[in-house]
């Protein structure tokens, strides 16, 4: 398979990767049957692995380690979590391939979920902490979407700053039948505990205003 990255774009994504902290492991989940983008999914996070020593790719079968699947909520492929330096889960999630654009929410993660700061002010990550209830966040996405990336990581920071959080980002034409039960028409759309909605990049503020309301 012809790879993602040529010489320049790898020179570049290895020097932004060089603001990882900690080791993390990426756990992605294929169908050994095969699937539509499981390959390219595949070989993109191998390439990123690539970069940096402290990214570890781990490939699992969802059919034969459905028990491991089911403990991350995953029931289709490809579909990948993010673990912290000592393994824990932390409800990042990617559902679909992080090409195109969304290369920018992947290297994000990567690189908080490695333990670099997450810089909100004080109030923000006040309210953050107040989160008592289990919320999950789903995240609509096109590869080709400029403004999807954003919306994808304030999610995913969610997630990484309170443990009663679960982020996914969902490529919407990889996983038509969700696109379609959940009427995405625009992206991204940003569903919130099932019954609550935001169209957009929108600010944390809107997130947690939305959660508040749980």
């Amino acid at each position: 398979m012809e790879k993602f990255f040529n010489a320049e774009t790898k020179t570049k994504i290895t020097d932004i990767l060089r603001q990882m902290v900690n080791p993390i492991t990426v756990v992605l989940f294929t169908d050994e049957a095969g699937c539509d983008t499981c390959a390219e999914t595949t070989q993109l996070l191998t390439e990123f692995a690539e970069t940096n020593s402290k990214i570890t790719l781990t490939v699992k079968d969802i059919k034969k380690d459905s028990d491991e699947a089911s403990n991350y909520g995953i029931d289709r492929v490809p579909s990948f979590v993010l673990l912290d330096q000592q393994g824990t889960y932390k409800g990042v999630k990617f559902n679909g391939i992080p090409a195109g654009h969304e290369i920018n929410s992947f290297i994000s993660a990567l690189i908080e979920m490695s333990g670099l700061e997450i810089k909100y002010p004080a109030d923000v990550l006040a309210r953050i902490q107040k989160i008592d209830k289990p919320v999950n966040i789903k995240v609509f996405v096109t590869l080709s979407c400029p403004h999807c990336p954003g919306a994808v990581q304030t999610a995913h920071r969610l997630a990484m700053l309170n443990p009663l959080v679960k982020a996914e980002m969902i490529e919407a034409n990889t996983f038509q039948d969700l696109s379609m039960k959940y009427k995405v028409s625009g992206v991204p759309k940003i569903i919130i505990n099932e019954d609550k909605e935001l169209l957009g990049n929108q600010p944390v503020d809107a997130f947690l205003k939305q959660i508040e309301t749980i």
